[in-house]
Order: structure tokens, then sequence, then C-alpha cells
């Protein structure tokens, strides 16, 4: 799929499936890296293990903030000054019972009477790709999708399924294949059925360049040295090594 069609579904469906983003061998790294993840500040074990801000634990991080296919759809979405707001492991077990159906943020809540006519669409401000490290299919629990709910101007109710007719929908996908959506468009996380398969996944979080970098643990937060050293220009523009602007 080229830019230009990407670029499109991300405006009518509020997301776009690209494949082949990682080759196996690259899903087997970072499925290893995952296990020597330990916990930090917000992030937890359990059932769903969650681990924040991974770049700066490692410089074998790095190289997923701006895989091709990936940063060249953020940069073209959110402009050649964008940034990584976040890149976050998960991994969940068998029995982990999911998510309900969210977004991750709203720009700008619509009032009622523009929400309703369903057809204007609010600048991207934030992007999520998810890299999926496993074959996911429905006993996995794969990622809800609703079609065209970035159009919504509100966040789901609570058991709401569907936004104007369109039902929420599994992405079904291979080991290496990203996901990449709007953070207004309504999505969950699936039950984990199977019996002894864990779902592991890596995203990166983009953001414009006025998006503030907020990681945690924020006061306490210090670059890793040895991660900034390992870093290429295009790395540590991503990390938040920008030209001046008006605001800096």
């Amino acid at each position: 799929m080229n830019l230009e069609r990407q670029l499109k579904s991300l405006d009518e469906q509020g997301y776009v499936l690209i494949p082949n983003v990682l080759d196996p061998l690259r899903v087997a790294l970072v499925r290893c890296a995952i296990d020597d993840l330990q916990p930090i500040h917000w992030d937890y074990q359990g059932l769903l293990e969650h681990y924040k801000c991974v770049f700066n634990r490692n410089p074998l991080w790095l190289p997923f903030l701006d895989l091709p296919p990936l940063i060249s759809l953020a940069e073209a979405v959110l402009g050649h000054d964008c940034h990584v707001i976040g890149q976050t492991a998960w991994r969940s077990h068998p029995g982990y019972p999911g998510m309900a159906l969210h977004l991750d943020h709203l720009p700008m809540a619509l009032p009622a009477w523009l929400r309703e006519h369903g057809d204007f669409t609010q600048p991207i401000q934030i992007l999520t790709a998810q890299l999926y490290l496993t074959d996911v299919d429905q006993s996995l629990g794969p990622t809800w999708v609703v079609p065209g709910s970035h159009r919504a101007g509100r966040t789901p109710w609570e058991g709401e399924r569907q936004w104007q007719g369109r039902e929420a929908e599994p992405v079904l996908c291979k080991a290496g294949d990203a996901l990449v959506f709007r953070s207004d468009l309504w999505h969950s996380g699936g039950a984990n059925l199977s019996e002894s398969r864990d779902r592991d996944m890596l995203q990166v979080h983009y953001g414009r360049r006025m998006v503030a970098q907020k990681f945690s643990p924020y006061l306490a937060w210090r670059f890793n040295p040895e991660v900034l050293e390992h870093a290429t220009p295009r790395q540590r523009r991503l990390l938040g090594e920008h030209d001046e602007a008006e605001y800096d």
C-alpha cells in the first residue's frame, strides 16, 4: 500500500493496517527484549504487562522509532518536525479480560449539531503505530476498531460498540504487521482467550511538534546517555532535539 492510499485510509476509516513492517528476525528480537523488561514508575505486570518509554532503557529500541513505512506516514501527517511522545511494550497473557472501547485523546469535543453530521474531521494531532509481534487471531485478543468513529467528536458511551451503523471490527493480522490509527479513533483490546499464547505488541506514539512530550516520571526524567549516544540525527529529533521555535 503506497503512502497516498495510507493517507486516504486514515482520513476515511481513521486507521490503516500496514503489512510486513518487521521481518521475523526483528520480531524475535523485540519479543526477547520484552522478556528482559522490568517495571518502573507506572509500569506493571500481571495478566497484562505494560512498559512505558522503553526507548530510554536500551539503544536496541531506537530503530523502532523511525521504521521506514511508519516514519514516512507520521511525517506526512504530522509534519517533518513531529516527534515521539511514547514507546510502550505490551504483553497480554491467557486470561487477560481485554479493554473496553475507548479513544486515547480527543483534540476537541465537538458540539452535538456538528457531531450529528458525521462528516467533519479534525486535524490529526497524534498517531499511534501498533507493531504486532505475534499472529493475531480471534482467540488471541485482537485490537477492535470502529471505522469512521474519529468523526464522532466524543468518547464512546459505556457499552457502545458502533457509530453511525459501523460496528467494531477485529484487526486480524500477522506478526510484523502494524496498525496505525488516529488518537480519536474508537478502539479496544480484545480478551486473550487462548490456552497458552501471549500477545506481544510494541507501540510508538507520534505527535505534532506542539504536542508535549510527557515522559514519566516527569520531574525525575533523565535521558539515558547511552541511548542519546547511539541515536541518529532523526532519532534525536524524535526524542525532542528540535530547532528553535516560537515557544522554546
